[in-house]
């Protein structure tokens, strides 16, 4: 089978040496034709063979090398951190126009790293340093004798102590990503006892949940989490601790985007598969609009929607929904926006007990 653009197309840099060729040998053949019909001497048909070869040469070079001058400065601008210009003569339908779109993507890919790793450290910024404020202001007042060191007190301090350690866990997750170090320690276990464990966990993280605006603390204790599994002794393989990873980040997205007294659902069935879990979790907030699906996934992608909790509130870093494909992803399943008639429904789904190789 021929990759496309592996055969010698019309307007190739090849085509357009081998016309040169066939060129230059019509120009040498015709001066030495017209040499011998009119007896003009042999050294001024080579001089004139010589110099229209050159001219033609010339001329042909000068397309050929332009793009590459062109090239060399973009990418040494680049290097140099300006990951704003581009290539023209993406357009061109020869090596040379794909050299140029492979740069430009090149670029594209450069602007969005550098442009999330600015995101990174103005989100990271900004969720350290509301927590610690408040730390620093609980503590404040503890030492300079305005509070007591009473039990309300001290658990205003353990919540944002509990934040700074959710974030902290966040960036160690993104490192892992990375590295690719994470392996799975797989094994059957029964669904619903373990989904509820974890809608425990984050009915507690509801209950206590500080979403930071510009007027002050909101807290979001209206939001009702419900587990549907079906049948109820459905059992399933996978990594226990990736999979929470899963559900809490999913669960934490679809609270933030929940109106007041919302409900989220978490429905879990039979895969396809043997062990395999078909996981939904679904919220009753804006939904994702068809353009963003594709990068709701995203690393610090926090969204276009507006929160319908109110303006200002705390989106997160970004990086939930991010580690949650990651996770899916180490699994070998699938993770997406599925269709629904009202919010957004999120669809996991993990293969189960992997196939044995024949």
């Amino acid at each position: 089978m021929t990759r496309p653009g592996s055969g010698l197309r019309p307007f190739s840099v090849k085509a357009k040496l081998g016309t040169l060729v066939v060129i230059s040998v019509f120009i040498t053949t015709g001066l030495l034709m017209v040499a011998l019909r009119t007896r003009t001497e042999l050294r001024f048909i080579t001089v004139f063979s010589v110099i229209a070869t050159l001219l033609i040469t010339q001329f042909v070079a000068h397309g050929l090398t332009a793009p590459l001058d062109e090239m060399t400065t973009v990418a040494r601008s680049i290097s140099h951190g300006d990951y704003t210009r581009r290539v023209s003569g993406a357009d061109r339908r020869d090596e040379l126009g794909d050299l140029a779109q492979t740069i430009n993507r090149m670029a594209d890919d450069l602007e969005a790293v550098d442009r999330h790793r600015k995101e990174l450290v103005a989100n990271v910024s900004h969720e350290l340093r509301t927590p610690i404020a408040a730390l620093r202001a609980v503590l404040e007042n503890v030492v300079d004798g305005v509070s007591s060191a009473d039990p309300e007190t001290m658990r205003t301090a353990l919540k944002q102590t509990e934040r700074l350690g959710r974030l902290v866990e966040t960036l160690l997750d993104l490192s892992r990503l990375d590295n690719g170090v994470v392996t799975l320690r797989t094994g059957r276990f029964e669904v619903w006892p373990y989904l509820s464990g974890v809608l425990k966990e984050a009915n507690l993280a509801v209950s206590h949940r500080q979403l930071a605006s510009g007027s002050g603390n909101h807290t979001r204790k209206d939001v009702h989490l419900a587990l549907d599994v079906s049948p109820p002794e459905l059992t399933a393989y996978a990594d226990t601790e990736r999979l929470h990873q899963v559900v809490a980040n999913l669960i934490d997205n679809a609270v933030k985007h929940s109106p007041p007294h919302g409900r989220v659902q978490v429905l879990a069935r039979r895969g396809e598969g043997p062990e395999s879990l078909a996981l939904e979790v679904l919220d009753e907030g804006p939904g994702i609009p068809e353009p963003e699906r594709h990068r709701v996934f995203e690393r610090f992608n926090r969204g276009e929607v507006p929160s319908p909790h109110g303006p200002g509130s705390d989106g997160g870093t970004g990086l939930g929904l991010a580690i949650a494909r990651w996770a899916v992803d180490l699994h070998g399943g699938r993770i997406g926006v599925a269709e629904s008639d009202r919010g957004c429904r999120i669809r996991v789904t993990l293969p189960g007990i992997p196939r044995p190789r024949g």
